[in-house]
């Protein structure tokens, strides 16, 4: 679906043929100028009235202006239809990358989807600026160069559309031979060191503590390496291309003096021969674009092939399609009964996480009842985290899952996740201050109701300590501690309001010493708000916490 990508990032022409305008405008300018100046060089050295000149002294100053009015025109244009189209292919990369997320995108590293959503996109826009515009701007100029020139001189005019052929097989044969794997593999080095720069610094107290600093650094280092070689690589390739393409216009110029020579005196003048001899020179080095226009190419094709592997058009087996058309109604929770009634019911659910062979599910039995406060313990790899997946809609599954009495996949997914909210391993925090951090969750929340979700979560003191709803937890929750930023993911939970909440190893990255304490006060919170609850864990969780105990092997409960 590669293709799609690059379409999306092509302007449409009802956009985009003003700048192809002024740019072919701006090219065949430049070529009269050349021209026109040659004319009146070699006119004028024939010592004529001035009158003979007049015409060719005003098209001189003409075609010098229209040069550079045309170009400012073709740049302007030409660039603001290009970003303009960048924000359409930004909107639907976005569009697919919610369609899969987060279960279609759990084989791309953090670092290189961020150079896929920012470099290869920003790629993209050289597609009508570098590949489509100097292809149909050379094109025009070198058509209008060899009619010009075979008014003059049919023979010249023969030999400069042989140049011109040649020209363009040989350099654009040249850099596709050239440039076959290296704008590949640029694309491809540029995301690993993305990934492995993101990496180190997310990570640089682990690195530090475990002493890899200079083992990642070191690898950093090689990958910048080869990034180098191979950009090396790209320039050297338009630098061959570029001195090709000078030899076949030197060429074309001495072809075309000698067809033309001939017949000066037998109806060829001497300015006639010098605007024959120049014409090339000036067609070159519009039409020296299309092998550099070809390299573009290669580079817009590798990024739009990592954009669609990232967040592809056909949805990967297993992930739950959301409904992403403007038009879809805002998600509303089911209703699940009173207190006791079944909340929960899987029955010979089957799941596999995507991409995966093996199924991590292979058919298990549950249920849930209102008001409960389950725990699914077991060892990493039992199949726990794909649970929760199953329970808010990111992976499909085989079997029956009920919500509330209804069939899960007889309702929307974002409606199930209004009614089974998931507290994730390692929630996200948003780089705001603690008030929008919450505002995500129910933007129509007072300050008071925020201050009192967060009080009931455990972070009251905290927050006074402070200065209130105005601080700031760091990017990504530096500022804040694990235990404090699994209370204020609850507390956005809470906010939200969920009938269910999934808490999918709340634990983890909190001091053994204060798991407990985190555990407990997550628990209490969701259990005053009424909140049925499945807690996972790998790590033992106090009976007093929860109401029933399940262990999970191998997929099935033991």
């Amino acid at each position: 679906m590669t293709d799609s990508i690059i379409r999306t990032a092509q302007p449409p022409l009802s956009r985009s043929w003003r700048g192809l305008a002024a740019g072919a405008l701006s090219a065949l300018s430049g070529v009269a100028l050349l021209a026109t100046s040659a004319y009146l060089i070699t006119r004028a050295a024939e010592q004529p009235p001035i009158l003979y000149l007049s015409i060719a002294i005003v098209s001189v100053r003409l075609f010098s202006l229209t040069r550079a009015v045309f170009r400012y025109l073709e740049r302007l244009l030409s660039h603001d239809a290009a970003f303009r189209q960048l924000a359409t292919v930004r909107t639907t990369l976005y569009r697919r990358l919610v369609r899969v997320a987060p279960a279609g995108l759990g084989r791309t590293s953090r670092g290189d989807l961020l150079s896929r959503v920012v470099s290869d996109v920003d790629a993209l826009q050289d597609l009508p600026l570098r590949v489509v515009q100097p292809l149909v701007i050379s094109g025009l100029s070198a058509l209008a160069a060899v009619v010009a020139v075979l008014v003059f001189s049919p023979a010249a005019g023969v030999v400069l559309l042989a140049g011109l052929v040649i020209a363009f097989g040989v350099g654009c044969l040249v850099a596709t031979v050239l440039a076959r794997r290296s704008e590949r593999d640029l694309a491809g080095l540029r995301g690993d060191l993305s990934a492995a720069i993101l990496d180190t610094v997310q990570n640089l107290d682990v690195l530090v503590a475990f002493d890899a600093v200079d083992a990642q650094l070191q690898r950093m280092t090689d990958l910048d390496s080869r990034l180098r070689t191979v950009a090396l690589t790209r320039a050297s390739t338009s630098g061959v291309v570029t001195a090709l393409i000078a030899l076949v216009s030197g060429a074309t110029v001495l072809g075309a003096i000698a067809a033309a020579a001939p017949t000066v005196g037998h109806g060829l003048l001497g300015p006639e021969l010098a605007l024959v001899a120049l014409v090339p020179l000036a067609v070159f080095e519009v039409v020296g674009a299309v092998p550099v226009a070809v390299l573009a190419w290669r580079k817009v094709r590798a990024s739009a092939a990592r954009v669609d592997t990232a967040a592809p058009a056909e949805v990967p087996a297993g992930v739950v399609l959301d409904d992403d058309s403007d038009d879809a109604a805002a998600p509303e929770p089911l209703g699940l009964g009173g207190p006791g009634a079944v909340a929960l019911r899987l029955s010979g659910v089957a799941a596999t996480w995507p991409g995966a062979g093996v199924p991590a599910l292979p058919g298990l039995d549950l249920e849930v009842a209102v008001g409960e406060r389950i725990v699914v313990e077991g060892p990493s790899g039992a199949g726990k985290s794909t649970l929760a997946s199953v329970l808010v809609r990111f992976v499909d599954y085989s079997g029956s899952y009920e919500i509330g009495g209804v069939d899960a996949r007889s309702v929307r997914p974002a409606d199930a996740r209004a009614t089974v909210g998931l507290l994730e391993q390692t929630p996200y925090v948003f780089d705001e201050n603690v008030r929008q951090n919450l505002l995500f969750a129910r933007d129509t929340s007072t300050d008071a109701e925020l201050e009192a979700v967060l009080a009931r979560v455990g972070l009251g003191e905290w927050l006074e300590s402070r200065g209130g709803l105005d601080a700031r937890p760091g990017e990504r929750g530096a500022l804040i501690s694990g235990g404090q930023a699994q209370r204020l993911a609850l507390a956005r939970a809470l906010l939200r309001g969920f009938p269910v909440l999934v808490l999918d190893e709340p634990a983890a990255g909190v001091d053994p010493d204060l798991a407990d304490a985190l555990l407990a006060d997550l628990l209490r919170a969701a259990e005053a708000d009424g909140t049925t609850v499945v807690l996972i864990s790998h790590v033992p969780v106090p009976s007093a916490l929860v109401t029933r105990r399940l262990r999970l092997v191998g997929g099935r409960f033991a």
